[in-house]
């Protein structure tokens, strides 16, 4: 008999202040840009000296500095999916060494278990600990970035039964002992990937942008002194919290519910539907995801830490004004899980595609919070990144070689304007790769790359277009997809219409045609062409209130059809 859980809260940001003492704004406000410029020096770092393209061209990575009680200073613009699990990430690996009195200068964590890291062990994370004068610890400086393989099953999978199918893991070990590499760590890692030249290539530009991260910081507390340092970071704290609670304030008290939907958990072909709650009182806010169905036997769990993330990365897009996220933001917000649930998962619950239920957990709470206020958020988007991840031997020389990337979707129209086209929100900082480097480096042809007429939701302001991608094979290749909703449209807002929903499809060189939405180790034989269908976002207000005027721009710009048109807007049509 499976146990059961009572639900936990938790607080999404740390609360209390380390000085008493006060900065005055101004040196708040620099010391708060420095802090993100260090931030962003590690992102360059990175995606300078890194090898492959998920890194240097996707940005399939998080880059990140926190003090010493492991709140988040600053973090460079990329995979905000991330964001809110680096400190978890953090907070594990030091306590797997035994606490941070077990670390010294020039020292650097590897760590990888996904219920710490609330992702599957690709994400790899390398931690740094920031010593001002040699010994004081003051911070940590940390990536997360995707390697392309750690020896699961497959380099990505849809269809794991238990974390132990998922990849090696590093629980929080030491790769650097002050300043000098861990051979025998290295030398486990490299004979556990597939794609080992890629690899030690990441592996070094992860530790060397955390080297610069800790360089950064302390060029900031050195010029200001450690005392007004601290002040600053605690009022720049206080000050983001103060913005986030402004925002919630508006929003009438009440429980808001927002339904949504997975197509299956990757093993068994079930739909999955969920609930999400946010409850609103005065200007905090929390979001119950206790009520969400049990952990899956397939791989579509999402670790606590993600989950956690989804909160901060749904709340402070609508509550944080454009500002670099930092821990103050996430003050106003909790969150309740389930131990055992889909959204809490135990271990040894698969969790390989960890990020899709949490994808949709966003656009759920944004369809709760339209309950209470339309106008604040928009309608819905393709709801997926619809990744694939191709391997193989190339034919001549039988090097391995590895690729992946996400795709962008057609955006939610909102009060005020249309949706675009861009990676979902989770991956907002994110890429995907170019045509010219996919053809380049990999073994095939980009037959088409274009945006999808007739694939926007209707309205008002109408949803943004999807993707059409077909790639043509030049070799035998294995391919991984996931692509998620492709059995529920995206929904429109305030009477605006749907938008075409995901899909991906395989055609042999024979002619047959496979449906491969979301399968592993899928054989793309030579002369196969994949063929990728992103949805559209939905759209915002009444079709009809749409000006005529913008109906005939979009047929002549393409995004919709003359018949689409005479369909959803036949005013337009005298």
């Amino acid at each position: 008999m499976k146990k059961t859980y009572d639900p936990i809260i938790h607080n999404a940001g740390k609360f209390g202040r380390t000085t008493e003492a006060k900065a005055d704004p101004v040196t708040t406000e620099v010391i708060r840009h420095a802090l993100n410029s260090a931030a962003n020096q590690m992102k360059r770092a990175l995606i300078r000296t890194s090898f492959s393209p998920i890194i240097y061209e996707v940005l399939d990575f998080a880059v990140a500095i926190y003090d010493a009680e492991i709140r988040m200073l600053s973090q460079a613009p990329s995979l905000p999916m991330f964001m809110g699990t680096l400190s978890f990430c953090i907070d594990e690996a030091v306590k797997a060494i035994g606490g941070p009195e077990n670390l010294e200068p020039g020292d650097a964590l590897i760590y990888n278990w996904p219920f710490g890291t609330g992702s599957h062990p690709q994400d790899m994370v390398i931690i740094m600990p920031v010593f001002y004068q040699d010994t004081t610890l003051i911070g940590y400086t940390a990536i997360k970035g995707h390697w392309l393989d750690i020896a699961a099953k497959d380099p990505y999978c849809t269809d794991t039964t238990d974390v132990f199918q998922e990849g090696v893991i590093f629980p929080g070990i030491k790769i650097y002992k002050k300043g000098v590499l861990n051979d025998d760590i290295f030398r486990m890692i490299m004979a556990n990937t597939r794609v080992p030249h890629m690899v030690r290539g990441d592996l070094d530009a992860q530790v060397t942008g955390c080297r610069v991260g800790v360089k950064s910081l302390l060029e900031v507390v050195e010029r200001f002194g450690l005392e007004t340092y601290r002040a600053a970071v605690d009022d720049m704290f206080d000050h983001g919290e103060r913005i986030v609670r402004s925002y919630f304030e508006k929003i009438p008290d009440g429980r808001y519910v927002g339904k949504g939907e997975m197509d299956n958990n990757g093993v068994t072909k079930d739909r999955i539907p969920f609930e999400v709650a946010i409850e609103v009182k005065g200007s905090d806010v929390t979001i119950d995801f206790s009520g969400v169905p049990d952990e899956q036997a397939g791989p579509t769990n999402s670790p606590l830490p993600t989950t956690i993330s989804v909160c901060r990365v749904a709340i402070t897009m609508l509550a944080g004004y454009g500002e670099a996220p930092h821990e103050g933001h996430f003050r106003p917000i909790k969150a309740i899980t389930r131990p055992g649930s889909m959204f809490h998962p135990l271990p040894p619950a698969p969790s390989f595609i960890y990020g899709w239920p949490g994808l949709q957990a966003i656009e759920v709470i944004y369809n709760a919070i339209s309950n209470a206020m339309p106008k604040a958020v928009p309608a819905q988007s393709g709801g997926c990144i619809c990744s694939i991840v191709a391997w193989g031997q190339r034919e001549e020389t039988r090097e391995p070689w590895a690729d992946g990337t996400p795709l962008p979707t057609g955006q939610g129209a909102w009060d005020g304007g249309d949706g675009g086209i861009m990676l979902h929100i989770s991956e907002s900082a994110t890429r995907f790769t170019p045509a010219e480097v996919w053809e380049h480096r990999n073994p095939w042809i980009i037959e088409q790359l274009a945006m999808a007429q007739d694939s926007v939701g209707p309205g008002k302001w109408r949803g943004g277009p999807g993707l059409n991608l077909d790639i043509r094979t030049t070799e035998d290749t294995l391919v991984t997809t996931v692509f998620e909703r492709t059995l529920n449209n995206p929904w429109g807002l305030q009477g605006g219409g749907e938008a075409r929903p995901n899909n991906c499809l395989a055609t042999m060189p024979d002619g047959e045609v496979h449906a491969i939405p979301k399968a592993t180790h899928f054989l793309l034989p030579k002369g196969a062409v994949l063929q990728m269908r992103t949805g559209g976002g939905g759209g915002y207000g009444d079709p009809a209130d749409r000006p005529v005027e913008a109906v005939k721009r979009d047929i002549e710009e393409g995004y919709i059809s003359e018949s689409f048109a005479r369909q959803h807007y036949p005013h337009a049509f005298g």
